[in-house]
């Protein structure tokens, strides 16, 4: 799955939101990214930094969720450094979900 930043940046964020949809919130049992909990993908020569935020910040399984997105993407790219920075602005809220989200958690 790896690829060439320079040549192929789509391609390169494509597979980072494919492997971030392997992450599943344990209590939502939504992918992270139909959920809306990453905000921001950053790519570099030497690494791949997620901005993300957890539905609340006293998330009990928040280290579960962070554990995932590093081990997905170590998979995906094991030449970077993986970062995981949660940040609290914005606030997460039901709105940020994707249509496939919101089908997934209230219809689910």
């Amino acid at each position: 799955m790896y690829t060439d930043e320079k040549s192929h940046p789509h391609q390169l964020r494509q597979n980072a939101i494919a492997a971030l949809k392997k992450v599943i919130d344990p209590e939502l049992f939504v992918n992270i990214i139909d959920l809306g909990l990453v905000y921001e993908i950053l790519f570099n020569e030497k690494s791949v930094e997620v901005l993300m935020t957890l539905s609340t910040p006293h998330c009990p399984l928040g280290d579960a969720i962070k554990n995932g997105v590093y081990n997905v993407l170590s998979e995906v790219f094991p030449d970077r450094e993986i970062q995981v920075t949660l940040v609290w602005e914005p606030a997460w809220n039901p709105d940020m979900m994707t249509g496939e989200g919101r089908k997934e958690l209230f219809e689910g």
